[in-house]
């Protein structure tokens, strides 16, 4: 009988041990700056449109050289469109907004940036530096913002990101950091 139950027991523990080798892990990236190193999470299962398209980015090196073009405390980060001397990237085609995902803008979770069209979302990102619920759909237009990852490890870098000082240009750089932080690259780990 005692026989008979171990071997029940390391059949159950051989399955679910197949079936967590065969769960799909999540791309992270590790995004390299001038003040630090931000690993993040891409929510793959959840937006998979936004994941694609920002590892579409990241394998052609797009991002290499950006900057953070946005910075507000108590808000967000953002960056990835313009280089170092303020000049917009080319880009690729907008993607469809995935916000009915059902993930939160909440502190540390990074989210596609757009303009008032919900599908206009390219390459620009924004990392949240609180739990910016106006963001979350249906906020603020019906639409909301779609999130597609987290960081895992570096939101100390975000902070200090979120620390600099900044200075309005125009409207196209309201808060625009007066010495620039600088992504140097994004890489995919896994």
């Amino acid at each position: 009988m005692f026989n008979k139950l171990l071997g029940a027991v390391a059949v159950v523990c051989f399955m679910v041990g197949i079936a967590s080798a065969g769960a799909k892990k999540n791309p992270v990236v590790m995004m390299d700056t001038s003040l630090g190193s931000i690993k993040i999470e891409l929510l793959e299962q959840a937006a998979p449109i936004s994941v694609k398209n920002f590892l579409g980015y990241v394998r052609s090196g797009f991002y290499n050289g950006t900057i953070f073009h946005r910075v507000i405390p108590e808000f967000m980060v953002q960056g990835g469109g313009f280089t170092a001397d303020r000049r917009q990237k080319a880009v690729g085609a907008p993607i469809r907004n995935e916000a009915a995902n059902k993930l939160k803008n909440d502190r540390g979770t990074i989210a596609m940036a757009r303009t008032s069209d919900p599908d206009s979302a390219t390459a620009q990102f924004f990392i949240n530096v609180v739990n910016n619920d106006m963001l979350n759909r249906p906020n603020p237009d019906g639409a909301g913002y779609a999130v597609f990852g987290k960081v895992v490890e570096g939101m100390d870098v975000v902070d200090r990101i979120t620390a600099v000082k900044t200075r309005s240009i125009n409207m196209m750089f309201e808060a625009l950091p007066e010495t620039p932080v600088i992504i140097k690259s994004v890489k995919l780990l896994k």
